[in-house]
């Protein structure tokens, strides 16, 4: 078999294997995370769970489908793993940043779920306040 050919098969199986063993990871300790930003409502933290990694698998799929080509055939060993190097290490940075832009995102949906909109009402709705029940603390008593 073409060396060539067999870099892709290599290089096809490991990252789907990779992405698979991420969007796995993710999903079953993301969920917990999930339920504490939709405050305990378990479906929508389901629901959104799934989309995520419905939309995790088709990004890096692609990702990994348009990385497929290499620029020179390959004819020797050396060659190979440099290929394989280069392109499994596009694929690890790209599971990188999207599992760092989505807890980015998520945390700020948290953080702006559990603080209030409107200091004047903090602690008068149906969620703990915010601020210390003994006033800001950076703010000097009158």
């Amino acid at each position: 078999m073409n060396p060539t050919v067999i870099t892709y098969l290599v290089y096809i199986a490991v990252s789907v294997a990779l992405t698979i063993w991420v969007a796995r990871t993710l999903a079953r300790n993301g969920e917990v995370f999930l339920i504490d930003v939709f405050h305990g409502e378990q479906k929508v933290a389901a629901a959104t769970n799934r989309l995520l990694v419905v939309g995790f698998y088709l990004v890096n799929l692609g990702f990994v489908s348009l990385m497929l080509r290499v620029s020179q055939p390959v004819t020797s060993a050396q060659q190979a793993i440099e290929a394989l190097a280069s392109k499994l290490g596009a694929v690890a940075l790209l599971l990188g940043v999207f599992h760092l832009g989505n807890v980015l995102v998520l945390s700020r949906v948290r953080r702006h779920r559990h603080v209030p909109a409107d200091p004047q009402t903090a602690g008068h709705g149906d969620r703990p306040s915010a601020t210390p029940a003994y006033g800001n603390p950076f703010v000097p008593r009158a």
